[in-house]
């Protein structure tokens, strides 16, 4: 690997949530931080007390400590005490994190979070062992080869589900609305991530699935883009659905280049944080704009950082209608400082917001039409018609330590405030593949798909709704 990657002033941008730590990444000099001698004095006097700990444990434990294990839980410690995403990376995990953006890693394919000391599947990626084994949004990881994962820290559980290619583990889940636990055994792949899916859906409309934003999505969703005009009968796209369900997040520069392709002008999204440094505008550009055809975004919980940045700019700026689930609320940007031992820092540094000036940490992005897809598992312990208002995911907001949202009040308990809603349905989202199914057998397993061709058609017919009244006129058709 260049030595140049290592260099603390070079600038790696990235964002989002692959197994819950794909993030913002940016290496530079640690800063100096400035302090009134009475603060420094304070901090001197915190100082003392950890090295009288640190010695009294290397000299009173029951066994002998390492020094090096020692130090390293301190720091895990600390970090542990600002937010979900800040931490620390030890050597070997830190490598493995910089080859994941390539789009190829080892593993089961999951996306992970924790909460209450519990590991929580925000969601299996798409065509990963973990969604072959059918593990499902919300499920909490009990066990890892036999052993309880209570206040397993992030890093700790992702190395232990990480491994060579057709080595096996076996863990133990439990689903809401299932009396005993599920025993998986999984064989872990090389993931290959393909981010990008493409279907033509007849009369002029056109279908993009990005599952996660690697080095090339944006180039591979301007591909699949005029494939399928040339595939429309007057070389024009009538309508397009964008579906970001379930997507992690990934690259930022990814992001901004994919809202690019559908904004003329204005800013697409910008952060703000203490450090001058991290506060930062992106704008759109005229040059390489798909022409204004009606859009819907197709958004869940499992739509996190990178992929709320597309949907919140998209809608900010009218250019497209969202349809769906309330995002998973990863608005916070991470900074990855390089250490002297091979591994780093990730600390959270600012936050994004879209061009109106709102959040997106915690409250994510609000669709303009709610239409939930609850699971329909066969054991329950009290069936009951989940309602549209109830979470299908673990959100940002669920987690403890969780930065507050700066531009609105939060509802912890995720409940959707003044959107159009829809009746709740059923189905399942990964039964049917988008690309070689019958279009029939796509919309009777995706009805929310179903519902944004509806709405295309509707807009057609119509034309298309502004920001403010998109929910308004959806409802209409």
């Amino acid at each position: 690997m260049s030595e140049s990657l290592f260099s603390r002033r070079r600038l790696w941008v990235t964002l989002g949530l692959s197994l819950g730590f794909i993030v913002f990444i940016c290496f530079q000099d640690l800063p100096r931080v400035d302090a009134e001698p009475k603060e420094e004095s304070n901090l001197f006097d915190e100082l003392k007390v950890f090295t009288d700990v640190l010695a009294i444990v290397q000299r009173d434990y029951v066994q002998e400590v390492g020094n090096k294990k020692l130090v390293e839980g301190a720091i895990k410690g600390m970090l542990a005490q600002l937010d979900p995403h800040s931490g620390y990376l030890d050597p070997d995990f830190y490598q493995d994190l910089q080859v994941q953006t390539k789009g190829e890693f080892g593993g089961l394919g999951i996306e992970i979070t924790i909460k209450d000391g519990l590991l929580v599947v925000v969601a299996p990626m798409e065509g990963s062992p973990a969604e072959r084994a059918g593990l499902k949004a919300g499920d909490t990881i009990v066990k890892i080869a036999g052993k309880l994962t209570k206040e397993y820290s992030l890093v700790d559980a992702v190395k232990k589900l990480r491994g060579p290619k057709g080595s096996t583990i076996d863990i133990s889940i439990h689903r809401k609305g299932r009396k005993d636990f599920l025993d998986v055994t999984l064989m872990r792949d090389n993931i290959q991530v393909r981010s990008v899916k493409r279907r033509y859906l007849a009369d002029g409309f056109g279908l993009v699935r990005v599952s996660q934003f690697m080095e090339k999505t944006s180039d591979d969703v301007e591909a699949a883009l005029k494939a399928m005009h040339k595939q429309s009968p007057d070389g024009q796209l009538r309508g397009v659905i964008l579906d970001l369900r379930n997507n992690p997040g990934g690259l930022l520069t990814q992001a901004i280049r994919l809202s690019d392709l559908f904004l003329r002008s204005g800013i697409i999204v910008y952060t703000d944080g203490r450090v001058e440094s991290q506060k930062q505008k992106f704008f759109a550009h005229e040059r390489g704009t798909e022409p204004d055809y009606p859009m819907v975004i197709l958004i869940n919980g499992g739509s996190a950082s990178a992929s709320e940045i597309v949907a919140g700019a998209l809608k900010d700026h009218g250019r497209a209608v969202l349809l769906g689930t309330q995002t998973f609320g990863k608005g916070s940007v991470q900074t990855i400082t390089p250490l002297g031992n091979g591994g780093a820092i990730t600390l959270t540094t600012a936050l994004y917001y879209t061009k109106s000036g709102h959040s997106l940490q915690a409250t994510g992005v609000r669709p303009d039409i709610e239409m939930a897809v609850p699971s329909d598992d066969a054991e329950v312990e009290a069936p009951a018609e989940p309602s549209a208002s109830t979470p299908e995911y673990i959100r940002e907001s669920d987690l403890p330590g969780a930065i507050e949202n700066p531009t609105e009040t939060i509802k912890k308990e995720g409940a959707l405030q003044n959107i159009n809603k829809t009746p709740t349905v059923r189905g399942d989202l990964t039964a049917i593949n988008i690309e070689t199914s019958d279009l029939k057998d796509i919309y009777k397993h995706d009805p929310q798909l179903a519902r944004a061709v509806d709405l295309l058609k509707t807009f057609n017919i119509f034309g298309t709704p502004k920001s403010g009244d998109s929910a308004e006129a959806a409802a209409a058709g």
